[in-house]
């Protein structure tokens, strides 16, 4: 997930649209919601609930998806992705007050760093030409909330369903939204075909289905406060790495202390419920 996350922004850079990259992560969903069946022996819970719960995942997901790539046309992977790394703070405080879980001292510290870091990175430096305003970081708390409601769901519906199914649903709901990803795409600007468009793009969206089939399994084994935030700690730092690599930027000091402080409170909250 981390690589993804650096990687997504390649597409549309060399005009291939976010958009239609949401279309190309739809259909990567699909041969890897068949192999989730296969491996449950295409058993598929169709009950009223589990379609709910199932869809609800994945609608989550999809329009944090959506909103995602948004996001990145006007700002940069370094700078999200340390913002969503916080994901786990909506699904711990989701799962202490409706799952009962419960977390210790460093999970509050985490989660009170987590506050400070979202201060931090919404500094905007004199001269920066890379982002402007806070319109991104506005945008951004979209997919940030969505997936942290999304990990909460997936944890909740687990207690009930098989891990294969609640995928396969995440998967139907994405291709349900296709006609939104199309109708939000301008089709009268010239779109690029060749390699470095959808097919590079298919590429990458593989890691981000593999991802989440590998995060549906996470959440079925392990509670939501200890998933939550370990199956974030790590992927922003790739994600930040990769990305500054790529840009050739060193952001502003208070920016870099606002992205350590990010993964300083995943880190902090994996440690904790780890213990």
């Amino acid at each position: 997930m981390g690589v993804w996350g650096a990687l997504i922004e390649i597409p549309d850079k060399n005009g291939f649209p976010a958009t239609l990259g949401y279309v190309v992560w739809t259909l990567t969903m699909i041969p890897t919601a068949i192999l989730a069946l296969g491996i449950n022996k295409w058993k598929l819970e169709y009950d009223k609930r589990s379609i709910l719960l199932g869809c609800l995942v994945g609608f989550l997901g999809a329009i944090g998806q959506l909103v995602l790539f948004l996001t990145l046309k006007i700002a940069p992977a370094y700078l999200v992705f340390p913002l969503i790394s916080l994901t786990p703070v909506v699904t711990i405080l989701l799962a202490i007050i409706f799952l009962k879980e419960k977390t210790g001292r460093l999970g509050w510290i985490g989660i009170v760093v987590a506050i400070i870091a979202i201060l931090l990175l919404s500094y905007q430096p004199p001269g920066n030409k890379n982002v402007s305003g806070y319109l991104w970081l506005l945008v951004a708390s979209v997919p940030l909330f969505a997936w942290g409601v999304q990990g909460y769901v997936i944890r909740f519906a687990n207690e009930t369903m098989k891990a294969e199914s609640i995928f396969f649903y995440m998967m139907i709901s994405s291709v349900l939204l296709i006609p939104v990803a199309l109708f939000m795409t301008d089709f009268s600007q010239p779109i690029y075909w060749g390699f470095k468009g959808p097919y590079l793009a298919g590429l990458i969206q593989v890691l981000n289905a593999f991802g989440a089939l590998c995060l549906v399994y996470a959440f079925r084994y392990g509670k939501a406060i200890i998933v939550a935030p370990m199956a974030t700690a790590l992927g922003p730092v790739l994600t930040v790495i990769i990305s500054l690599a790529i840009y050739a930027v060193i952001p502003h000091p208070i920016i870099i202390t606002g992205m350590l402080f990010a993964i300083l409170s995943a880190f902090l909250m994996g440690v904790e419920e780890t213990k």
